[in-house]
């Protein structure tokens, strides 16, 4: 009986040791970069590399992805998966952390600034992380990549879709299409209506061109009613904007909740995106 434990006792240590020494899994067809912010804020950037040959177009559609330590796998394995999708560039933005979701980083790269008492955790940094995306990020990756700049889209979930919809508002130029995953439009007192009414003026006196812009809401069926009823009557309103070239949709995934949202719909989401058309 001693001898059989002393097998069992040394197999568990060659298993344990076995385990010490494995190596990470790495993702075929991607590679990571490591970037800073002009505040010196580091970033983990995870790129699906395009393949095949550059588009007529001139260059590869781009889709910048928030949040990518926890859904840039689910999306390069759908591009990767479906010969219609592999060629486009996937930039998933990410932080050098180990979990999932960092909630300290994300909330201040996505939220607008907060009153110093409620400033907890740290907050208002989404016009920093614009800066850094607009002219640290994408300057590396039209760099690196032949890139169609007719075709930048942004997906985010939750806070990040409220920062996509931030990002349409104040910077409209900057992507052409947004796909919004359940957005947080209900945080800070419904904060983003101010930058929606100055959108829309700028839209109706002609100081912005939305001829070949969208925003995509997407959220599911699960979720709490005030967040489904915020982002069906922002599309309504978002409706009038379509005599000026604005495109919105709003669509809710039956089924699924606040979390399980990104992870259902990656081909849906990267289907819109890359059969949008521009001539």
């Amino acid at each position: 009986m001693l001898r059989n434990v002393l097998k069992f006792l040394g197999a568990a240590l060659l298993g344990g040791l076995a385990l010490a020494q494995a190596e990470p899994v790495t993702l075929d067809g991607t590679e990571q970069w490591t970037m800073k912010s002009a505040e010196g804020r580091e970033y983990r950037i995870m790129v699906s590399l395009p393949e095949g040959d550059v588009p007529w177009t001139g260059g590869y559609p781009v889709i910048y992805l928030l949040d990518a330590n926890a859904y840039f796998p689910a999306f390069h394995v759908a591009k990767r998966a479906q010969e219609r999708l592999k060629g486009s560039i996937l930039v998933g933005i990410g932080y050098p952390s180990d979990t999932p979701l960092d909630f300290q980083r994300r909330a201040f790269d996505l939220s607008p600034p907060q009153p110093a008492e409620r400033n907890t955790p740290p907050q208002g940094g989404q016009d920093l992380f614009l800066d850094f995306i607009e002219q640290r990020l994408m300057p590396r990756v039209n760099q690196r990549f032949e890139v169609d700049q007719d075709q930048r889209s942004l997906v985010g979930w939750s806070f990040g879709g409220m920062f996509g919809v931030y990002t349409l508002f104040t910077r409209p130029t900057l992507f052409q299409h947004v796909i919004a995953l359940s957005p947080s439009l209900w945080w800070r007192d419904r904060y983003l209506l101010e930058h929606e009414r100055a959108f829309t003026k700028q839209a109706q006196a002609g100081k912005i061109d939305l001829t070949h812009s969208s925003l995509t809401m997407l959220i599911g069926d699960r979720e709490m009613p005030q967040e489904i009823q915020d982002a069906r009557s922002l599309q309504l309103r978002l409706e009038q904007l379509s005599q000026y070239g604005l495109r919105s949709d709003f669509q809710i995934e039956v089924g699924e909740d606040h979390m399980s949202m990104p992870f259902r719909i990656p081909t849906r989401v990267l289907d819109e995106l890359l059969s949008t058309r521009r001539f």
